[in-house]
């Protein structure tokens, strides 16, 4: 009948151990995914504003030899991504297969021109900024037009700022969500101890000796639940770095590092300070209380 007893309690304490480890893992892995979207926001907003392209018209009295100098002077401008001229061969080819139709064979002409499409670096696509830039690029003689999407430019420098502070606010909000969570599995995993906490107190045990091997316990669960969340972010990093190359979500060891060494000393120091102030709990309640 002991053996028994004993094999039971031992398979309620391992499943008890399970249940705050898995509790653990798992809010620690949320705040990871969080902390990798607050790194990685810029990246992000970057890669969608680099996206934008300014195209630069010529009129057909434009000789080969300026296109050619000012596509040179845009590769080399700071503000330059990328600048690529588009021939009017080129654009009606284009045209034709998003229509569906070749429309040379309607009117009769190519009425498109020779172009230079440009892609800004991120820092340089605000509505202010490309409007300077563009008009110091159609101040030109050869340049017809220089055109560009500006209310999608404004729209999206907007919605990168509130999201930026949404995400902030977000990891924030989330951080105490989580320290309340872990706190509570911890909490309750005590709870069920109580009696063996009041049992050591009564026989004379004193309030370290009896915190010390729940608080050694705990950071042990904690650091393992941080083992297993650092290592399903590595896979979902992996993952998204296989399929979004172009985000280059592992070109920064140092701030993954960093990240990562966040998320398990936090996964400690919550189980450290939680079991701290439940086992102070149950240590300074009346015997009568502990029913309750």
């Amino acid at each position: 009948m002991s053996k028994s007893f004993e094999r039971y309690q031992k398979r309620k304490l391992i499943s008890s151990y399970f249940s705050v480890t898995l509790s653990i893992a798992l809010v620690l892995f949320l705040m990871g995914v969080l902390g990798l979207l607050v790194l990685n926001t810029r990246k992000l907003a970057d890669h969608f504003k680099e996206q934008i392209a300014i195209s630069v018209f010529f009129k057909d009295s434009a000789k080969q030899v300026e296109i050619d100098q000012l596509q040179k002077s845009l590769v080399m401008a700071p503000f330059t991504k990328s600048a690529d001229f588009v021939s009017k061969e080129e654009a009606a080819e284009q045209h034709s297969q998003e229509i569906g139709e070749n429309f040379m064979e309607f009117l009769g002409y190519n009425p498109l021109k020779n172009s230079i499409d440009v892609k800004l670096n991120a820092e340089f696509v605000s509505p202010v900024q490309i409007d300077s830039i563009a008009t110091e690029i159609g101040n030109r003689p050869f340049v017809e037009e220089v055109s560009y999407d500006r209310p999608t430019i404004a729209l999206l420098t907007e919605n990168v700022r509130r999201i930026g502070l949404g995400i902030l606010v977000a990891s924030g909000v989330f951080t105490l969500i989580a320290g309340l969570l872990i706190n509570s599995s911890i909490r309750l995993s005590i709870y069920s101890k109580r009696f063996i906490i009041k049992t050591m107190q009564m026989v004379g045990a004193t309030k370290a000796f009896i915190r010390k091997p729940f608080i050694v316990t705990s950071l042990k669960l904690g650091m393992l639940g941080g083992l297993i969340a650092l290592a399903g972010l590595y896979a979902l990093l992996f993952y998204l770095d296989l399929n979004f190359p172009e985000l280059g979500l592992l070109n920064e060891p140092l701030s993954l590092i960093l990240l990562f060494a966040s998320v398990f000393v936090l996964g400690g120091l919550i189980s450290l300070i939680s079991t701290f102030f439940a086992t102070q709990r149950f240590l300074n309640l009346r015997t009568d209380d502990l029913y309750y």
